[in-house]
């Protein structure tokens, strides 16, 4: 049995536990939720899903787990020994990785994720943005991405040299940005500009940016 990514093929939390299955080299079946059906609130989908959200994925042995960030990282340790490292091994780098994962979540997500809802997502549901709640929310991650400028000018990724997890884990909403009316992913300054071209080009995330896909095999 190939693992199961049960989501939609356009959800940006589906697009982050897909990249790293791609990252991984792990094949995969994408089982489609129509959300515009509200299939994602079948009683079905909220058995294994109980807040009704995509993703939820369904490994190979029947073991179900859901939230993207922790079908990242369980996917990580699973496939160690294939395709990126993803998260360091030894105690001090797995610890800086914690912590950049921390900064993604606490930091960048919320502004970003309610930015692209607003301008993005708002107008798909028939309902008018904010522009004031927009703006707010661009200069409250502006605020946020003078640290990682800071932080990107000592290193090349935020949790060190090598590209982990939590960079990847900005892949999503962070290109939304753009489409939402907001270049502030290249206006920010040159080490998060370079950062932010860095990871947007790898071929993980190109496969997976205009929807995703099942993969058979590698």
């Amino acid at each position: 049995m190939v693992l199961k990514l049960v989501g939609a093929g356009l959800s940006v939390c589906t697009m982050r536990a897909a990249l790293v299955l791609v990252e991984k080299k792990v094949p995969f079946e994408l089982v489609s939720i129509d959300m515009m059906k509200g299939e994602h609130k079948a009683p079905e989908f909220v058995s294994k899903q109980p807040f009704g959200q995509v993703p939820y994925m369904i490994d190979d042995d029947g073991f179900v787990l859901y939230e993207s960030r922790a079908i990242c990282r369980y996917i990580e340790e699973k496939y160690a020994g294939q395709g990126t490292p993803l998260v360091p091994t030894d105690p001090k780098g797995k610890a800086l990785f914690e912590q950049a994962a921390s900064i993604e979540f606490a930091n960048f997500d919320p502004f970003a994720s309610k930015a692209v809802f607003e301008n993005v997502f708002k107008p798909m549901l028939g309902l008018t943005p904010d522009k004031a709640v927009f703006d707010t929310l661009i200069s409250g991650l502006s605020a946020k991405l003078e640290v990682y400028e800071i932080i990107l000018g000592k290193q090349k990724y935020l949790a060190g040299d090598e590209i982990t997890l939590a960079d990847l884990f900005h892949l999503p909403y962070g290109s939304l940005l753009k489409t939402a009316g907001s270049d502030i992913m290249s206006t920010a300054g040159p080490n998060v500009t370079r950062w932010f071209n860095d990871i947007s080009q790898r071929q993980s995330w190109l496969s997976v940016k205009d929807g995703c896909k099942s993969v058979s095999s590698y």
